[in-house]
């Protein structure tokens, strides 16, 4: 890399690509001139100035020392929308979108047109409740998260989703005190014992992770609670399973 104050969009791909994954050098380098990746081929001869090259490279630097790249570049696309993340909050997953496109497929099926009350348990980014939030504007959200410090994280995504919801810290069911005609939830389920990929042990929070030795206590939580907190009719959704009520 040279020592002038300035690069090209082209040497710094050439140079991210020699030191990581060419899509991941595509991306950070994306993020951080606020670019989509295909949108740097338009601009390769576009001057780069120095503390931005700074930037990348040690951006670089934490992906060679296996840092999740939703982590480096602070935020992650959920349901095209993009969502912060940190080290406090679990990096959303596809199946967790499945998650939310299944359920609106059976609000839409069962509910006609009153307010629903819908809460998000273990919310984190709070990519679940806010998704179903922008789909569905009229609905009353709740969003719960133990983690104060993930609590944070979920804030700034309200705030720059422009989102109306009401944000709780509680462990589950411990301070809520109303009912719902919606309860989703992602907890953690992962056995204590369970050997998982080292890049997601080292850097996710694991309170978000694990459950207990059979990595269901956290379900065992919601359940318990659940009857004195439903509206009829509702829906139950888990990532690995849904449930309907409509009389």
């Amino acid at each position: 890399m040279t020592k002038s104050k300035t690069s090209t969009v082209e040497e710094l791909i050439v140079y991210g690509k020699s030191k990581v994954h060419s899509t991941q050098a595509k991306m950070l380098l994306a993020n951080l001139l606020n670019k989509n990746p295909l949108e740097l081929l338009n601009c390769l001869n576009e001057e780069i100035p120095l503390e931005v090259r700074q930037k990348y490279q040690k951006q670089l630097e934490l992906l060679n020392k296996k840092k999740p790249i939703q982590y480096v570049i602070g935020n992650t696309n959920f349901y095209g929308n993009k969502f912060l993340v940190n080290e406090h909050t679990l990096i959303p997953r596809f199946e967790t979108e499945e998650l939310v496109e299944k359920t609106l497929y059976h609000i839409k099926k069962i509910f006609s047109d009153q307010t629903l009350k819908i809460i998000d348990l273990g919310t984190g980014t709070g990519c679940i409740g806010i998704t179903l939030k922008k789909k569905l504007p009229n609905t009353e959200v709740t969003l719960v998260d133990i983690n104060p410090n993930t609590l944070e994280v979920t804030k700034q995504n309200v705030r720059n989703l422009q989102t109306e919801v009401a944000i709780i810290q509680s462990d589950f069911w411990n301070q809520i005190t109303q009912k719902y005609h919606v309860v989703i939830s992602n907890p953690p389920y992962i056995k204590t014992t369970e050997t998982i990929e080292s890049i997601v042990k080292e850097n996710e929070p694991h309170i978000a992770l694990y459950a207990g030795e059979d990595g269901l206590d956290c379900y065992r939580k919601i359940i318990s609670n659940l009857k004195e907190h439903l509206l009829f009719p509702y829906i139950v959704a888990f990532e690995i399973g849904c449930t309907q009520k409509e009389d």
